[in-house]
């Protein structure tokens, strides 16, 4: 696979685990001077304030498809090339000559798994990275034991993912440690993984602060649980915008047979939600989460960007209603 740019190069991507691997592996393999588009876990109409001409390329990396048409219309209108690389629901896409997109919903699969096989497995460590923090746990324990990782190499790896993932939760930037764009310039330095944990002063700050927050998790209780499902709603702090998707990934790992929901309380009367579905291909968690204005996500994983508090009792109505029967 070649690149050729006779404009400029715009790499867009979600600034969590997953988009910042996926971005990485493909600027080790096709280098350039790429402006950066990127934010928090819940920004993902990135597209929209995005302005392209003839002879840009645009890449895109684990952003919804199905967020984002109009604006992808109108870049590929001003005459832009738009790679997109995605595992979000996209039941909108379509065809176009300038657009080459990867996409695969398999409950199985994240964004950097896509790239890694675009590159022809070239970056396997940075795909594990991914699917680790995308908490696909089986399939990144799978990977690592297939290219002969030790057990401890894999826990490196799950922590780097697990901890990327982290940073990318919070309301607004202010509530993350570092900017998605600063956090991905420190580990674009880094082509092995390995060297990353070893010396990246972002990965150690990234520790205390993961630390930290999950010291107040001890206290908590779930606001209300079903045979087949729980739910927590955690206070308005800012560690627990912080570190509500990781929590909902601990809660998936520690009641597998339980669908999760993580309600945090967000500005102007509303909460934000995240969802993990026990039973994605049966369940899925997008297919529920779309049933809200600002909902989406993908099979396994999905979640409400502003749920108004006058829906909140409406909402876990519907949860427990849809996970539990």
């Amino acid at each position: 696979m070649s690149l050729t740019a006779s404009g400029r190069d715009i790499d867009v991507f979600n600034g969590d685990a997953d988009g910042i691997c996926a971005v990485h592996m493909w600027r080790m393999a096709f280098p350039a001077d790429a402006e950066l588009v990127t934010g928090a876990k819940r920004d993902i109409s990135l597209l929209k304030n995005l302005n392209a001409a003839s002879g840009d390329n645009i890449t895109v990396f684990d952003i919804s498809f199905d967020q984002n048409v109009p604006s992808i219309r109108r870049l590929l209108d001003a005459g832009a090339a738009i790679t997109y690389f995605d595992h979000h629901s996209a039941g909108s896409r379509f065809e176009h000559p300038r657009l080459s997109l990867h996409w695969d919903e398999h409950p199985k699969v994240c964004s950097s798994i896509l790239v890694n096989n675009a590159l022809e497995g070239r970056y396997p460590e940075w795909a594990i990275v991914a699917a680790y923090g995308d908490n696909l746990t089986d399939v990144a324990r799978k990977w690592a034991e297939k290219i002969e990782l030790s057990e401890h190499q894999s826990g490196q790896l799950c922590e780097l993912g697990k901890l990327l993932n982290y940073n990318a939760y919070g309301e607004s930037l202010a509530d993350l440690h570092f900017h998605p764009a600063l956090l991905y310039a420190e580990v674009s330095q880094y082509k092995d993984p390995f060297h990353l944990i070893g010396e990246a002063s972002a990965f150690r700050t990234l520790q205390r602060g993961y630390h930290s927050d999950c010291l107040y998790l001890n206290s908590l209780n779930p606001s209300e649980t079903g045979k087949d499902a729980i739910l927590y709603i955690l206070p308005d702090q800012s560690w627990a915008r912080r570190i509500s998707g990781e929590f909902a990934n601990q809660l998936a790992a520690d009641h597998p047979l339980k669908s999760c929901a993580v309600i945090v309380p967000k500005a102007n009367s509303a909460f934000v939600v995240s969802i993990r579905s026990a039973q994605p291909d049966q369940l899925p968690a997008n297919i529920f989460c779309e049933r809200f204005e600002t909902g989406g996500g993908r099979r396994g994983a999905g979640g409400i960007n502003v749920l108004p508090a006058s829906e909140l009792d409406h909402f876990v109505r519907q949860f427990f209603q849809y996970f539990s029967g």
